[in-house]
């Protein structure tokens, strides 16, 4: 029986243009190994990966290359980034396929039953040349101070 070797992100420095994510697995017996992945920033931003999925995907090359590669420092390799951002594409056109399409009135003359054409029935607009004055009246008996 085998278990599912976790990593855990440690942290992450910039070399260069190389972000460097270390990534730790806790083994057989608590022995924890320390494993490295970099991933170089000007070759995301050519192949539309987002900043934040970066860790995730080199956790996923991790544990891909762990059970093939006995070595502890990896390299994002930009035919994996091209494979990743087809793979992202691909996965976007067959959700745009499943959306289902947006709901359209049965009627293109929806609500003219209450609406009148010509606008009549509604109240008359007034122009910006018109002014109103208010009146003010006091009643009587009182006096201004």
């Amino acid at each position: 029986m085998t278990e599912k070797t976790q990593f855990t992100l440690t942290g992450f420095t910039q070399q260069g243009e190389f972000r460097v994510f270390t990534f730790e697995n806790a083994g057989a017996k608590n022995a924890r190994t320390e494993f490295s992945v970099r991933a170089n920033l000007s070759l995301i931003r050519k192949y539309a990966i987002q900043l934040q999925e970066l860790p995730l995907l080199c956790r996923s090359l991790l544990e891909h290359l762990l059970s093939s590669e006995v070595a502890h420092a990896f390299t994002f390799t930009e035919e994996e980034m091209a494979a990743h951002a087809t793979n992202a594409a691909t996965a976007k056109r067959e959700a745009a396929a499943r959306r289902k399409p947006p709901r359209r009135p049965a009627n293109t003359n929806l609500g003219s039953a209450w609406r009148d054409e010509r606008g009549a029935g509604l109240p008359a607009q007034t122009s910006p040349t018109q002014t109103f004055s208010a009146h003010v009246t006091r009643p009587t008996g009182m006096v201004a101070k």
